[in-house]
């Protein structure tokens, strides 16, 4: 069994992968052929006292305490046990939270304005519900188109 509290140190892996990515420490308690379950142990950046630092992770502890268990791709062969970086493409970050949030948002928002030219208050609720079921919509859409991109998906990094 690997020693949890210690952070291995960096491989060719790691130098050869370029690009913008968010990271976290994981440990992997369960493989499955070419994927691994890894229980996250924080989430983002950790720099959260540091100046600059948002504090994300300081305001969702209260509601998100509990620690995260993810299946992703083992392309290093790791086992149970192994502490891992677990690496995502920033590209993927951005999607998401575009799909997730600003789009919804605006649509909802459209919806609403539209809505209220043409039927007023009623109108601008109607609108806004219209909105934002279309961007539900969206999302589900852009979850399926990008499932299968290889380059959105997390990996494990030693």
């Amino acid at each position: 069994m690997v020693d949890v509290n210690e952070r291995p140190a960096a491989d060719a892996a790691d130098e050869a992968y370029d690009g913008e990515h968010s990271e976290a420490w994981a440990v992997v308690v369960a493989v499955d052929g070419d994927l691994a379950t890894v229980r996250v142990e924080d989430s983002g950046c950790g720099q959260c006292s540091a100046p600059g630092g948002c504090g994300g992770r300081l305001l969702a502890r209260p509601a998100c305490d509990a620690r995260r268990t993810y299946r992703v791709v083992n392309g290093t062969g790791r086992v149970a046990g192994e502490r891992v970086r677990v690496l995502l493409p920033a590209r993927s970050v951005r999607r998401s939270a575009f799909a997730a949030y600003a789009y919804p948002l605006l649509a909802l928002l459209g919806g609403a304005l539209a809505g209220s030219e043409l039927g007023g208050e009623t109108g601008a609720l109607a609108g806004a519900l219209l909105g934002l079921g279309l961007g539900w919509l969206h999302l589900w859409r852009a979850e399926w188109r990008w499932r299968g991109d290889a380059s959105l998906r997390p990996s494990i990094r030693r």
